[in-house]
């Protein structure tokens, strides 16, 4: 339905913690991820007893809740010129999250985003995760801003 926004996203194979956009509208964005069982990060984090890193837990809540949000909305703005989908550059300026519960290897999370404000090229929302329960697994407040860089083909 609204997964024609996972082309527009900069990040590739191992790095991009989004399956799919169940919601996606200027005021909020949902979304989801299943965590790999052999994903990079379960190697060591920790041996025999893997479980995700909470630095992993926001990265998936930054892509889903800030990301795709914030792309969706440039993509909107007649302004914003977009050529080239390796031009957009993400920059999170600012986490305040709290964790609740553990996530495993193969757990399904649910990530819900609603837009606090989106003025001068920076974007703020109340992000939450949950998990396939409905539990929630962590909160927390993202900002952020898209930077459109130009991509030089030498």
């Amino acid at each position: 339905m609204n997964n024609h926004i996972l082309s527009h996203l900069p990040y590739k194979s191992s790095f991009r913690f989004v399956d799919n956009i169940s919601l996606l509208s200027e005021e909020e964005v949902r979304g989801d991820y299943t965590l790999r069982n052999d994903a990079f990060f379960y190697e060591d984090h920790f041996e025999g007893n893997p479980v995700t890193p909470g630095v992993i837990l926001t990265e998936i809540m930054a892509q889903i809740g800030l990301v795709v949000l914030g792309i969706f909305l440039l993509l909107k703005d007649t302004k914003f010129n977009y050529q080239d989908e390796g031009s957009l550059f993400p920059l999170l300026t600012s986490t305040d999250v709290s964790f609740y519960k553990i996530v495993l290897p193969g757990q399904k999370v649910t990530v819900i985003s609603k837009k606090q404000y989106f003025r001068f090229g920076k974007l703020k929302c109340y992000v939450e995760m949950l998990d396939s329960s409905k539990e929630l697994v962590a909160k927390g407040m993202f900002s952020g801003i898209i930077k459109k860089i130009d991509v030089k083909n030498e």
